[in-house]
């Protein structure tokens, strides 16, 4: 197994084009790479992500418990620093968006213990960015 880590690739469907930009550049902060009318490049935290004109597949999902939430199924996101989380979620809130499930620490005092928020975009792809105070938490069992 390859231990040094690697960017992944991401797609997923949008809605709109400019209200992927408006959410994932103007809301989120990334970076924007290569570009048509039909798809966007991201930088997302170091990552490749691409958004994807198909309307017709954009938003579905599905809920699964976990630790007394509604986790939604399919979602994505990265593991950030704790200060980064921090930042990231009073941006996510000053711009009005609603969180599925509200910024706050899961498995406390557990292994695993992390911070965690989920959120959608507004194409309804979900969205989990979390973080720990110990990375080495991030596969506990």
């Amino acid at each position: 197994m390859q231990t040094t880590l690697q960017p992944f690739h991401l797609a997923v469907p949008v809605h709109d084009i400019g209200k992927a930009r408006q959410f994932y550049g103007d809301i989120l902060g990334l970076s924007e790479g290569r570009s048509s009318a039909q798809w966007v490049d991201w930088n997302f935290f170091g990552h490749q992500f691409v958004t994807h004109l198909a309307p017709e597949r954009a938003g579905v999902a599905h809920r699964n418990p976990v630790d007394g939430h509604d986790v939604p199924v399919p979602h994505f996101g990265v593991v950030l620093t704790m200060n980064d989380w921090h930042q990231l979620a009073e941006r996510v809130q000053a711009a009005g968006i609603e969180f599925v499930i509200e910024p706050h620490i899961r498995f406390k005092g557990q292994p695993g213990e992390q911070a965690t928020m989920f959120f959608y975009d507004f194409s309804g792809n979900a969205l989990e960015f979390k973080a720990f105070h110990d990375l080495g938490q991030l596969f506990a069992k």
